[in-house]
């Protein structure tokens, strides 16, 4: 029966991992919970498809937040500011089409997927866009982190 536990115990041990996300070191982690009716018009946008909607409300995320629908009920949140560089006065981006691009240097990022389209082969590390948790409860979709 020892034997048994301590086949058990080494299993666990080694099956455990520790989380080697490389966390983006240009944006914070900033914690907050916003509610989006899509009842209002304001964000009724989301209730089609590929149609992205900015939330620029104080307290969301750091430059506000991204979102889309991407199926009948799922959603995607990305940060609103560039994650290639620290916050500055052009890091929000804007959108274009299904893409957000940064002003500052013209990077392009899917929405649906969050990767950098257009990530330049230079040797430097670049950074996707930052994910926020996005959950649907009848007509309010929340976003968070």
């Amino acid at each position: 029966m020892k034997y048994f536990w301590g086949g058990a115990l080494l299993i666990l041990l080694i099956s455990c991992s520790s989380d080697s996300t490389n966390r983006n070191p240009y944006l914070q982690e900033v914690n907050f919970r916003f509610a989006l009716n899509l009842n209002l018009p304001l964000y009724s946008g989301l209730n089609i498809i590929g149609n992205p909607v900015y939330v620029g409300n104080n307290g969301v995320g750091t430059r506000g937040a991204f979102v889309i629908k991407s199926s009948l009920d799922t959603y995607y949140a990305f940060e609103a500011s560039c994650p290639n560089h620290t916050p500055n006065n052009c890091s929000t981006m804007t959108i274009e089409g299904q893409n957000v691009v940064c002003d500052c240097e013209g990077f392009t990022y899917n929405l649906f997927t969050g990767q950098q389209l257009d990530r330049p082969n230079d040797g430097k590390r670049y950074y996707d866009l930052l994910f926020y948790r996005a959950t649907q409860s009848g007509n309010i979709v929340t976003i968070s982190n």
